[in-house]
């Protein structure tokens, strides 16, 4: 246990300082570089990119190069776009855009894909749920990596400045390269000689092939959406209530609010849904966003009424901490002999989320964006509702006990 914990530690510190850089990044492009539409250009190219990267990248390098060495690699393509904002022009950002695009989809997908090995061979050593280890990885992962959010938006905040950017981009790829152990499972030794024996072609398209599970189809929608609440918070929240009433220097400590409530919620869920199971969860999650979006369609924003302003940051994190660990846990769960093809798909439909909320941004009224969000969340929840189904119909019943003196000593009921 101390072992597999120490490597999720470890990888989530290193996604936590490389993600400190490059959130600060994100969230000041439009700002450092407004001149022509640079930095929503670059942003727009970066997920155009990032989905392009998905549909094949990540099987091959995951098969390849192993979860460790793909994820330092990738961490390399975020130094690089780091490097390209010291010294911002169309010639530098929009390639290192895709350069990070590129490693995007690859290092998400490792990192998933170690976390639920890491899991499931804890599970089996120590005849535990595999799928609760793997729920409480995730909740460490977010716990850690979601406080970036913090850090980065302070030095935004504070010092609006880049020069900790390179320094800690680079100190996440030593970290990874120096402490992480290599993942070993024997599902990992099978899929690299079905690699071997496989063509490039198949590879290749590892990704669309995993749409054929009915499963992962009716899986999209909410992933699409968690793309699209994500992008709606940090860029039309923050425009359209926090700097519209308050003043952009808000927008800051709203998203500190957010990432604080965000990173330890993930936490706690990712405790608790070995207890209340992951339906309550996306339940409790569903319900809070829908009161929110409710909410904001009727709030007329005001700056005397300064707490309001950060409620729903606060409440939009404890939805947001369950949509991120219960998917990705979910994901892992139903598709662990595919993880790599459903890891991808899942940054495949998370990207397109993004790339439709900055696409339609400075397009459409907020009511209207609104409205989208709340139709995308109530057609998450039916398709999500349909996958628990089809689990639950092809899920092994267990014989009841008919003899009273055949019941053995109580244990905990470790059925999926």
């Amino acid at each position: 246990m101390e072992r597999n914990l120490k490597n999720v530690l470890i990888i989530s510190f290193g996604f936590l300082l490389l993600f400190t850089a490059y959130g600060g990044l994100q969230n000041l492009q439009s700002s450092l570089h407004s001149e022509e539409g640079l930095g929503v250009a670059s942003l727009s190219v970066l997920y155009a990119a990032l989905i392009l990267s998905s549909m094949f990248l990540p099987p091959i390098l995951i098969k390849k190069l192993g979860c460790k060495w793909t994820i330092a690699g990738s961490m390399c393509c975020y130094i690089a776009f780091s490097l390209g904002n010291f010294h911002a022009s169309w010639y530098t950002l929009i390639p290192t855009s895709v350069i990070l695009g590129i490693g995007g989809a690859p290092l998400w997908s490792a990192k998933c894909t170690y976390l639920t090995i890491a899991g499931n061979a804890y599970a089996e050593k120590a005849g535990k749920n595999g799928k609760d280890i793997i729920n409480q990885y995730f909740g460490v992962f977010f716990l850690i990596f979601q406080s970036s959010g913090i850090w980065g938006n302070l030095i935004s905040s504070l010092v609006f400045s880049q020069a900790s950017t390179k320094a800690s981009g680079v100190l996440a790829v030593l970290l990874i390269v120096t402490f992480l152990d290599q993942i070993k499972s024997d599902q990992a030794e099978t899929e690299k000689e079905i690699l071997e024996t496989s063509s490039f072609w198949s590879t290749f398209l590892a990704t669309f092939q995993h749409l054929k599970d009915k499963r992962q189809c009716l899986l999209i929608p909410l992933t699409i959406y968690s793309g699209l609440e994500q992008g709606f918070l940090s860029g039309d929240y923050t425009k359209a209530y926090v700097t519209c009433a308050l003043g952009i220097h808000y927008v800051g400590y709203v998203m500190i609010c957010f990432s604080a409530v965000n990173s330890l919620c993930s936490l706690l869920f990712g405790k608790i849904s070995q207890f209340t199971g992951r339906k309550l969860l996306f339940a409790l999650a569903a319900v809070t966003n829908t009161a929110c979006i409710i909410a904001l369609l009727l709030w007329k924003p005001h700056p005397k009424q300064l707490a309001v302003f950060f409620v729903f940051p606060a409440l939009w994190g404890l939805s947001d901490a369950i949509w991120q660990t219960q998917t990705n846990g979910l994901y892992g769960i139903l598709f662990e002999k595919h993880k790599e093809a459903a890891f991808a798909n899942y940054r495949l439909w998370e990207s397109l989320g993004f790339v439709i909320a900055f696409g339609y941004s400075t397009k459409l009224q907020i009511y209207i964006k609104l409205y989208i969000l709340l139709s995308m969340l109530v057609l998450s929840v039916v398709t999500y509702g349909a996958v628990e189904y089809l689990e639950a119909k092809s899920s092994p019943v267990t014989p009841p006990v008919t003899k009273k003196e055949d019941v053995g000593p109580l244990t905990q009921d470790t059925h999926v």
